[in-house]
């Protein structure tokens, strides 16, 4: 398992997203499945970097792992604001976009653009768990 630890800084996605794209492209993804990993993992990083920690720096640690033997396991960790984001609802994506509520529809991508994903309150920790099935070899 390779893990990466930094401050929650927008300066710092550049190095976050290098280090998740850098692990799905040595275990053979395509590029458009890395586009589609690299835009769900943004999506959780922002909210991370936007909204988890309010009044305080904090950091994010992030882990690519594939021991699971089907599935590249991108683990997201902060110690920000409790925010389980598999309880938002999904948006009304039929509304026009003056009807539409703000927020949620970068949830909505991370659950349709991977094939599952996790959230538990460890710890006074938000983990955040996205599985990707490895390519067919």
């Amino acid at each position: 398992m390779s893990t990466l630890e930094l401050p929650a800084k927008i300066e710092n996605m550049e190095t976050l997203m290098t280090f998740v794209s850098d692990r799905a492209r040595a275990l053979g993804f395509s590029a458009k499945r890395i586009k589609e990993i690299e835009l769900a993992t943004e999506e959780a990083l922002v909210n991370i970097i936007n909204y988890a920690y309010k009044d305080c720096d904090g950091t994010i640690r992030i882990s690519c792992s594939d021991e699971m033997p089907s599935h590249l396991i991108i683990r997201i960790e902060d110690y920000g604001a409790a925010f389980d984001v598999l309880s938002l609802s999904d948006p009304d994506i039929t509304c026009s976009l003056t009807d539409r509520a703000v927020g949620g529809l970068g949830v909505f991508l991370i659950r349709k653009l991977m094939d599952d994903v996790t959230y538990s309150r460890q710890d006074e920790r938000n983990i955040l768990t996205l599985f990707v099935r490895l390519p067919e070899a």
